[in-house]
């Protein structure tokens, strides 16, 4: 057995750490810091191997309720103190993970800075931001975070006080403090407008001020500036998927709300610039077309009369408070000076930024015409419209089904369409789609979900004329089994106006399937075939010269378990592929991760690497979700670090030569369909084929203590049945982390590694081939950051010792042979034995998880006997809250 390495810290850790301990002090009392500090010493000692596993208990049996909640709070707060600390240390960075590094790699293969400009300005990378709740922390404990991350920044540069005079160390101790003492749990349930206002403020705060500043960097490499390639988007108030809580309203609030930030931004961001744009007429020539924006200004001012840029400013700004007025219906909060037209779009706001730009750039050996605030506004007008992020729609196949049914039934044009097979349905939906008549009359009455859907198109419809075509630009289906599942949406498009008959006929929304379950993936190119066979599909995608596919990650993990989830992506990739190469459109891929690797999680920069050759193509998006939004793009220069990563693997994995050639590839192809069958089949037995184990499950994990966490709008399950197939993906996983199993981020794998025989073909594998490597990364990780033995301590909460002990018995036997073969293939003597800076960050907060873990299961057992005591369900929410931040992507 290899030792254990010691447990480092980095300076950033001791120095938080120790403000901390001192903020403790003062506020609990000498009594309180002692006790936590012998339990963290002692839990110190037992992951360091000096004490057993029987040390930490006396410690914690000596705490009272109150103390209790204040040592889960301490330990808490280290964690995040910890993530930020490591955040700015660049442990999550890797090498290699930005667009220089990726241009010079990809020169040395002959490919151009030109040319890699070229596909770049035909790319697509959207960031896609959602509201799937799993972010246990308050926006107040994020808000205090970011506000030490700029202390320590400036601590970083020499200074010793802020801009008001307060001294920098003193000033970190008074966020600590304040941290100490804000109520880390949300007491009422959070609404859409609740995360409508926690996504725009990473939108304002981060995306609006970094991505300008982004563009000019990769300007500045690729020697060209680039088109808007990068562009956010969001899915939190049109995604109704399981959320009845999302309805037209709440689309038009959040796309509303939207505009007002973005408006709001580039009102700001002119202000200051007609201050910096002093150039006097005496001084500098101008060119024609500026003049003719001051004179059409009405700025009269004498003392601005020789300034044409700060005339033609304050004439911009006053069409711009125009627009702010007619969209949102009301006047910004500095109104303008002068009277304008509203600008009916933001290319012609953007035309006239341009003209300033233009002129600067004529005189001075175009010294002022680059780079600068008004560079910095252009592009951000490129990138973020009028509109800041575009939000997609999505909902439920089987809705649009009973929509499109009752549509038919009362415009009488077939009374049961839901009797109809599949042909017939095409041939139905194909036949409405051809003629201009509208299924809809005000005329008639229609139940309430059907009333719902029609608005949202109709609202979808008032936002394109509103804020412009880029603010809803996609419907994605979830449970996309059909064709017909298409064309129905098609049909309520139609009647909206979005959907137009013709020749060629046109759609204004891109309709997208998302592919979630096993069985959809493997089904996915053979309906995406038949798609693109139907005439007028191929003839909008041809127009539109794209088509996008969503494939999920988390329902195909809790289906079939990881590796299999992980292949079947990879393999749906590659066939549709072919697929798309067949119908002659290039395919856009939209990757359903969330944080926990049993939902895709892990670095991202490797897995856009690891995708399979040809199926990236330079349009990718990616949904960012819950606590990965904080830990991206919590502050600037996360942000910054992140959106550099993802840009250099997509234009990598789009350009770069693959690293196994043919022969290699079908050979590993063949490994991995008898490693998938084989991981299948052991996680199919236990999850869904061993009587009592989904007793087990919801006695064994705090599954149903995490459903009462008001940590977002939708339900934890699809319906009211206990099925594990009818609970959502993100509580599966959760209460599985929260106990330490983390189940569906490895379980199969051992059986699979074990059953195949050639393991120097494995090896070969894990040598050469980029998925794979990123595939046992990820799974190594979530192997280092579970334990067995504490996970055992949670048997005690199952009532059934036997079933208890059979079940935990083939869990723990499972995770042993999973690392036994991992170790082998990767010929390892530990854990991360080959990445010691993940160990390290992982071994850094185990003896902090432990005692949250057995905390929380004394915890359960008293509020599951009864105990009514509103501190013991405080205790297990905030011990959730603990373990989640400390494992950082467990959700």
């Amino acid at each position: 057995m290899a030792t254990s390495l010691p447990i480092t810290q980095n300076p950033d850790i001791r120095f938080l750490g120790r403000i901390l301990g001192d903020v403790i002090r003062a506020y609990g009392g000498d009594a309180l810091f002692r006790r936590i500090e012998h339990i963290r010493s002692v839990s110190v000692d037992r992951a360091r191997g000096v004490a057993g596993a029987d040390a930490i208990d006396p410690g914690l049996s000596t705490l009272g309720l109150d103390d209790t909640l204040a040592f889960v709070r301490g330990f808490m707060l280290f964690s995040m103190l910890a993530n930020l600390a490591e955040d700015r240390q660049g442990v999550a960075a890797e090498p290699g993970a930005d667009l220089g590094a990726a241009l010079d790699r990809l020169a040395a293969e002959g490919v151009s800075r030109a040319d890699a400009a070229a596909f770049l300005d035909q790319a697509l990378i959207a960031p896609v931001l959602t509201a799937h709740p799993t972010e246990v922390r308050r926006k107040s404990m994020i808000d205090h975070r970011n506000r030490i991350a700029a202390l320590m920044a400036l601590r970083d540069a020499g200074e010793t006080e802020t801009a008001d005079g307060d001294v920098i160390e003193a000033a970190i101790a008074r966020q600590i403090a304040l941290l100490w003492q804000t109520r880390p749990l949300r007491r009422e349930r959070l609404y859409v407008a609740d995360e409508v206002e926690t996504a725009l403020a990473y939108l304002r705060d981060v995306f609006l001020p970094v991505l300008p500043v982004l563009y000019a960097r990769w300007e500045r490499a690729l020697g060209q500036r680039p088109k808007s390639f990068l562009r956010p988007g969001s899915w939190i108030g049109g995604d109704r998927d399981g959320n009845p809580n999302v309805n037209a309203e709440t689309l038009d609030a959040a796309l509303g709300r939207a505009c007002s930030v973005v408006l709001s931004d580039y009102l700001d961001r002119l202000h200051a610039l007609g201050a910096e744009l002093s150039i006097s007429t005496e001084l500098a020539e101008t060119t024609p077309a500026v003049a003719a924006l001051a004179d059409r200004s009405q700025d009269t001012a004498l003392a601005r009369r020789d300034e044409p840029y700060r005339r033609a400013v304050t004439g911009i700004y006053a069409r711009l408070a125009a627009t702010h007025r007619a969209i949102l219906g009301r006047d910004p909060a500095r109104a303008a000076t002068v009277v304008g037209e509203p600008y009916p779009d933001p290319q012609t706001f953007r035309a006239d930024l341009v003209e300033l730009a233009r002129a600067l750039a004529a005189s001075g050996e175009g010294l002022l015409g680059t780079g600068g605030a008004l560079s910095r506004l252009i592009r951000a007008v490129e990138t973020f419209g009028f509109h800041l992020a575009t939000l997609d729609l999505r909902q439920n196949a089987d809705v649009h089904e009973r929509v499109v049914a009752e549509l038919l039934a009362r415009a009488a044009v077939e009374p049961d369409y839901l009797a109809l097979d599949e042909a017939a349905r095409v041939t139905l939906l194909r036949r409405e789609l051809a003629g201009a008549r509208l299924l809809a009359s005000p005329f008639a009455a229609y139940s309430d979900e059907t009333t719902s859907e029609l608005a949202i198109v109709h609202a979808a419809a008032t936002a394109h004329r509103r804020y412009g075509i880029r603010a809803i630009t996609t419907y994605i289906i979830s449970k996309a089994a059909t064709v017909s599942d298409l064309l129905e949406v098609c049909i309520l498009l139609k009647e909206a106006g979005l959907y137009r008959a013709g020749d060629p006929p046109s759609s204004d929304l891109m309709v997208v399937p998302l592919f979630e379950t096993i069985e959809d993936l493997e089904a996915g190119p053979a309906v995406m075939r038949d798609w693109f066979a139907l005439p007028e599909i191929a003839a909008i995608t041809r127009g539109r010269g794209h088509q996008e596919v969503m494939v999920g990650y988390s329902d195909s993990n809790k289906d079939g378990g990881y590796l299999t989830s992980v292949w079947s992506l990879n393999r749906a990739s590659r066939a549709l592929a072919t697929v798309f190469a067949e119908a002659g459109t290039r395919m856009q891929l939209f990757h359903g991760r969330g944080g926990a690797v049993g939902r895709g999680g892990g670095s991202s920069f490797a897995a856009i690497r690891a995708q399979a050759p040809g199926t990236v193509q330079g349009r990718i998006r990616i949904t960012e979700q819950g606590e990965v939004i904080a830990a991206k793009f919590g502050t600037r220069e996360s942000a910054i670090a992140n959106l550099e990563a993802t840009t250099a693997a997509t234009l990598l994995a789009s350009l770069e030569t693959p690293s196994i050639d043919a022969q290699d590839s079908a050979r590993f192809a063949a490994a991995m369909d008898s490693l998938s069958d084989s991981a299948f089949r052991s996680y199919r037995d236990l999850v869904y084929g061993t009587d009592g184990f989904r007793t087990f499950f919801r006695q064994f994990t705090p599954i149903a203590e995490i459903a009462d966490l008001k940590i977002g709008s939708r339900p934890a399950s699809r319906t009211k049945s206990d099925r594990i197939e009818d609970l959502r993906a993100i509580p599966w996983v959760f209460s599985w982390a929260q106990a330490r199993v983390m189940l569906p981020g490895w379980y199969g794998v051992g059986a699979a590694l074990d059953a195949f025989t050639d393991k120097g073909l494995l090896r070969d594998m894990v040598a050469g081939w980029p998925f794979f490597q990123a595939t046992l990364a990820n799974l190594e990780m979530v192997l280092a950051k579970s334990d067995m033995a504490v996970a055992e301590r949670y048997t005690v909460l199952v009532e059934d010792r036997t079933l208890a002990d059979t079940i935990f018995g083939r869990i723990r036997g499972a995770w042993e042979q999973t690392q036994a073969g991992l170790l082998g293939i990767t010929r390892q003597t530990r854990l991360l034995e080959r990445s010691p800076t993940l160990d390290a960050s992982i071994r850094l907060r185990l003896p902090y998880i432990e005692p949250l873990n057995l905390l929380q299961i004394e915890l359960l057992k008293r509020h599951r006997a009864g105990e009514t005591d509103p501190r013991v369900r405080e205790g297990i929410q905030l011990s959730i809250n603990a373990i989640a931040t400390a494992l950082r992507n467990s959700g």
